[in-house]
């Protein structure tokens, strides 16, 4: 089993700046991407951002120039750093975890609210 705990979540001004992680522990296992994941209040969830072993990384196109994602594989951490936060970016942030054996885990997620 892999648990992931995400943190960093907050209320912030717009053009304001958050740090997202999400920390995997658990029983051995080896990732092979891992992905932030967005659902705004009353919407469907979306992608944010993915990230994978070999370090490609996908962007939505509502973030890229706004939003990055990186892992730290020593700690088994991914990281999304906001910067220029809309108030359309508020919502539950969830990250995943995908294995190389096939096996996918999600965190409980962290609330982002963007207002004045």
């Amino acid at each position: 089993q892999v648990q992931l705990v995400e943190s960093g979540g907050g209320l912030v001004q717009p053009g304001g700046s958050l740090r997202l992680s999400c920390a995997a522990s658990g029983s051995r296992f080896s990732i092979n991407f891992m992905s932030w994941y967005r659902q705004p209040p009353g919407k469907e969830r979306e992608l944010v951002a993915a990230i994978s072993g070999g370090g490609s990384i996908d962007y939505a196109d509502s973030v890229k120039g706004r939003f990055t994602i990186s892992r730290d594989n020593a700690k088994n951490t991914m990281y999304l750093q906001m910067n220029n936060l809309k108030p359309e970016d508020t919502a539950v942030y969830h990250c995943d975890l995908h294995t190389t054996g096939g096996s996918v885990y999600w965190g409980q997620g962290t609330q982002v609210t963007v207002s004045s």
